[in-house]
């Protein structure tokens, strides 16, 4: 009974995977139309470390995450425990709350650069309203990283507040109700029951988005194609350029086995860190 799944991991997982490592090792030329490979060794890896743009590429998609990542987990977290507090209506706040995740990435590109537009985009009416002055706001490499920053933690933190609501939904009612007979206030119930019996539930939330904001790229490419300069440039945009714009499969193929290694060290290490905090 699962041979069949066995067989559709292995074409559409293991296979491509396969293929990926050995252009990794390889230089690409076409000849007739038709992809001829030379062994390269390590040379495709060994240049990594003196790319100029992948280097500049590890290090934005690394303040990205992080900066995202973390406030995505605590907005989520916030919304979670102020809707498990509330009695009524409970199924509308969720509805609302999780409308940006169900739209497509290429219209929250559209509509989040109509309101970047310095010219007559909202946010600089707004500013203008409250007499400050425009600013444009993907077009300064001081602001632009921090621009994309903010359209992903409007797009992805019902994700995190879903997931972490179905954990307050799940959470013992009885020990509250303890804590406070025993004169334990709202911060201290929060702080010293909630959230350690959440950490787990935090755990697997902040794996899942710290995989998916490492992989980010249709944001950065709607927005600022990685402008300007390098300022927005991610991983994923890199090897987008190496494989169909630069045509070097091979350095890209190299980019992507060091992105998919980091990223299996960073799953496996999540799993470790679960695993400790599951309740025995």
């Amino acid at each position: 009974m699962m041979l069949p799944i066995l067989a559709l991991l292995i074409a559409l997982t293991l296979l491509p995977l396969c293929a990926l490592l050995l252009l990794s090792f390889s230089n690409v030329a076409w000849r007739n139309a038709r992809p001829v490979l030379t062994n390269a060794g390590l040379s495709n890896f060994a240049a990594l470390l003196h790319d100029s743009l992948f280097l500049t590429s590890v290090r934005n998609t690394l303040v990205f995450a992080a900066a995202a990542v973390t406030i995505e987990i605590v907005l989520g977290l916030a919304l979670a425990l102020a809707l498990g507090a509330v009695r009524r209506g409970k199924d509308f706040y969720t509805t609302a709350f999780m409308l940006p995740i169900l739209l497509p990435g290429i219209v929250i590109g559209a509509i989040w650069a109509l309101m970047y537009n310095p010219d007559f985009g909202i946010i600089n009416a707004s500013l203008g309203a409250l007499g400050l002055p425009p600013h444009d706001w993907l077009g300064n490499p001081a602001t632009a990283l921090g621009a994309i920053v903010a359209v992903d933690v409007w797009h992805w933190t019902p994700f995190c507040f879903l997931l972490l609501y179905a954990a307050v939904e799940s959470l013992p009612t009885d020990v509250f109700e303890a804590a406070r007979i025993d004169g334990a206030g709202a911060w201290q119930r929060c702080r010293y029951i909630a959230l350690p019996l959440l950490a787990p539930a935090i755990l697997v939330v902040l794996a899942f988005r710290a995989i998916i904001a490492f992989k980010v790229f249709d944001e950065v490419y709607l927005l600022t194609s990685g402008g300007p300069g390098t300022s927005t440039e991610v991983v994923s945009l890199t090897i987008y350029r190496r494989f169909f714009v630069e045509d070097h499969a091979g350095s890209g193929a190299a980019m992507s086995i060091v992105a998919f290694l980091v990223l299996g060290a960073v799953t496996l290490a999540a799993m470790q860190v679960i695993r400790r905090k599951q309740p025995r």
